[in-house]
């Protein structure tokens, strides 16, 4: 999460430029940071009739910048909302997988032999290694169990990205943009576009954690 907080501004800009990219004008990364920050808001819709809500959402809309460095945030609190069950689901999944393949009637199957490290006053126990095809099934089950946990917030987070450019342009909260999904799709709106996010994520997912697993075997870590 605190990494994210840096390099999410770049996330932006990505998103941007596969968004607005056309055959007859491809965006140039300088002209898309340009319009970017200099995106003004609309003013919100939002009229509450009781005062204190109306108070409250005149002192946001005030207190909130609509314009800047601000607009290169938008999308970044489901994002962060995301990372926790997205995270949390990747190693679950994968550490569960791995003691399973792990278990005494698959061992002599699905792990390397004499790769096990008994415990002494230096190192703890480790466990053997997997093979080299079960290391990259326990990956790839972790990449599709924690892309289907989170992949509600991610839809979120891209309709609020690119809400500079699509519809009054004002900036919606996470509330609003889930209502919009789901009036306009229901629940299944949520998960437009699942099948690619398996086609990136698993195998991204089952790479990482082999190497992952091989390099902190390979340092002694």
């Amino acid at each position: 999460m605190f990494s994210v907080f840096f390099t999410y501004p770049l996330e932006v800009i990505r998103v941007r430029l596969a968004f607005e990219t056309t055959a007859q004008k491809r965006s140039t990364l300088r002209g898309i940071c340009t319009k970017i920050y200099h995106e003004q808001g609309a003013p919100t819709t939002h009229h509450p009739t009781n005062p204190l809500s109306a108070a409250a959402a005149t002192v946001v809309e005030k207190g909130v910048p609509q314009t800047g460095l601000a607009n290169f945030f938008r999308g970044f609190t489901p994002t962060l909302l995301g990372m926790i069950p997205y995270a949390g689901a990747s190693f679950l999944a994968h550490d569960t997988m791995s003691d399973l393949l792990r278990h005494p009637a698959l061992a002599p199957y699905t792990t390397l032999p004499h790769t096990s490290r008994t415990e002494s006053e230096t190192t703890s126990y480790k466990p053997a290694q997997l093979q080299g095809w079960a290391e990259l099934s326990t990956g790839g089950f972790a990449g599709f169990f924690s892309q289907t946990v989170s992949y509600p917030l991610e839809v979120i987070r891209r309709r609020m990205q690119v809400g500079g450019v699509v519809g009054d342009g004002h900036r919606l909260g996470i509330a609003e943009v889930a209502k919009r999904i789901f009036f306009e799709k229901g629940w299944r709106g949520f998960f437009v576009g699942l099948t690619i996010g398996y086609v990136k994520v698993v195998p991204m997912s089952a790479t990482s954690f082999l190497v992952w697993e091989r390099g902190k075997y390979y340092l002694g870590i």
